[in-house]
């Protein structure tokens, strides 16, 4: 039981960490919408698209290889030391490498005028993969409160730096043109300080760490390699896939989108707009840190079936809950960021449904996991791979943004459907399908019917909009009264 006290303890540190500093950073998105136009955000999203993919091959697996060797291993520390002396060897490859070569891959990615960020994403990249292993050392040495704080003062430095570069220093100037901040500042960087605080903080992420990274004993075992690598080498093939079906659309919008449709305009407007759905991705990730022990504990349970049967339909609940009160109540949630991104509020609907459809497909998930199939993960992941690009080729020159969420909103549908056509075949749990539908159906015949309420006064709307909302909440209780009495003691007593 002790172990399992523990087990949980430590999920909600990692958890409750990753999701404030996750939300702490997302309300960068706003203020950038009020003191960058979509083109110059644009190049924000553009630049962190790039940066997804990258990070996932420079650390090639390796931080879960580490995880699988050092617990297994009779010597952990020879395990660490190989696998820092091999991304120390990789991430400053890859720094020398980008900085030699930055004009060049500047101008191929659209940036000629800039190949200072090259050579700032590279030290970040470098950092942030380096640092992958002693953040991963914490967490098997069962430090999660040390973990945490680091995370959180990487994301308070960057919030912070932001805030003082963007907004402080120009107005510092103004009120004093000979201020010392003169000799660090300069207007004509312009977004470029959003890259800069990233930097800024990586370094001091990079300056905590120091205690863990000299803690290094420089054996390396070439052997040991070899099979790390090895063991990591699908874990890289998911992760870049899975990169793909989240990012490829903001790295191919500026390259598919036409020159005189003004495409980082289009790609700023999408970017932000997608950001909006973050209480969906807030809620699949609470979720997920919570699932995955649980299920992983209950493993040979004879009622597991039906357990995750209803963890399933609770989720679809919750998930439709969030999805309506955003869409119901949009004109609320708009007002965080400028009017000059408004017109792509008609993604967030579609992007938030394949936010919950890549949620369920997660729950779904545990059957090739419990089963030791997961080859099969990487067969789904691979194929939503493909349909993203494909689609995004098809859709973004004809539709702009639009067909970028379409994409990845068929990419995720399909996976979904695909999980669970095989997962009925291998580990056949009995969903209640019908139960799922008709909440599908019943959200669906809401969003439509508050369609009626746009040209009403606001009062009025939001007030409509809201018992619409309790409409899905009176259709649940009613469909689960019977289930909810074992959970809420109140009901027994109504």
């Amino acid at each position: 039981m002790n172990s399992f006290k523990k087990l949980a303890s430590d999920t909600a540190i990692y958890g409750v960490s990753s999701i404030v500093g996750r939300f702490l950073n997302w309300w960068l998105v706003p203020y950038y919408s009020f003191m960058f136009l979509p083109g110059e955000y644009g190049v924000v999203t553009n630049m962190y698209a790039y940066v997804a993919f990258l990070l996932v091959l420079l650390t090639y697996g390796m931080e879960t290889s580490y995880f699988r060797f050092a617990s297994k291993n009779d010597d952990p520390e020879k395990v660490y030391s190989t696998s820092m002396i091999s991304l120390f060897f990789t991430t400053f490859s890859f720094v020398l490498l980008a900085a030699a070569f930055r004009h060049q891959i500047a101008g191929f990615i659209q940036y000629p005028d800039h190949p200072e960020y090259i050579l700032w994403f590279a030290i970040i990249l470098g950092i942030d993969a380096f640092t992958a292993i002693p953040f991963a050392r914490l967490r098997l040495k069962n430090r999660p409160i040390k973990f945490a704080f680091i995370k959180l003062v990487n994301i308070a430095f960057n919030i912070g730096f932001n805030i003082f570069f963007i907004s402080l220093c120009p107005r510092i100037l103004a009120n004093n043109p000979d201020s010392a901040i003169s000799m660090i500042y300069s207007a004509d960087i312009g977004v470029g300080y959003v890259f800069i605080s990233n930097l800024l903080a990586s370094i001091v992420t990079l300056v905590l760490l120091i205690p863990e990274i000299f803690k290094i004993s420089l054996r390396f075992d070439k052997q040991l390699l070899q099979k790390m690598l090895s063991y990591g080498f699908p874990i890289l093939i998911v992760g870049l896939t899975g990169m793909v079906n989240q990012n490829i659309d903001k790295v191919l919008i500026p390259f598919l989108v036409p020159e005189d449709q003004d495409p980082m305009f289009q790609l700023g407007i999408y970017g932000a707009n997608y950001k909006l759905a973050v209480l969906m991705n807030m809620f699949i990730q609470a979720f997920r840190y919570a699932f995955e022990p649980f299920f992983f504990a209950r493993e040979g349970s004879k009622d597991d079936p039906k357990v995750y049967a209803t963890v399933m339909k609770y989720f679809v609940i919750f998930g439709l809950l969030i999805f309506l009160g955003m869409v119901l109540f949009i004109d609320v949630v708009k007002v965080i960021v400028d009017s000059n991104y408004h017109e792509g509020l008609k993604v967030v609907p579609i992007v938030l449904m394949a936010n919950l459809f890549y949620g369920m497909y997660f729950t779904l998930s545990l059957w090739y996991k419990l089963t030791d199939k997961t080859r099969f993960g990487a067969y789904m992941a691979l194929t939503g791979a493909a349909i993203t690009i494909l689609l995004n080729l098809a859709f973004v020159p004809v539709m702009g943004y639009m067909g970028s969420a379409i994409a990845v909103f068929c990419c995720f549908l399909v996976m979904l459907i695909m999980s669970f056509v095989l997962g009925k075949k291998h580990y056949p749990v009995p969903y209640d399908l019908k139960r799922i539908g008709s909440y599908f159906l019943a959200a669906t015949v809401l969003v439509i019917a508050a369609q009626f309420t746009l040209e009403l006064s606001p009062i009025f709307k939001y007030l409509l909009n809201a018992v619409l909302v309790f409409a899905f909440i009176l259709v649940v209780f009613k469909l689960e009264k019977n289930e909810l009495k074992r959970f809420i003691p109140f009901i027994n007593k109504g």
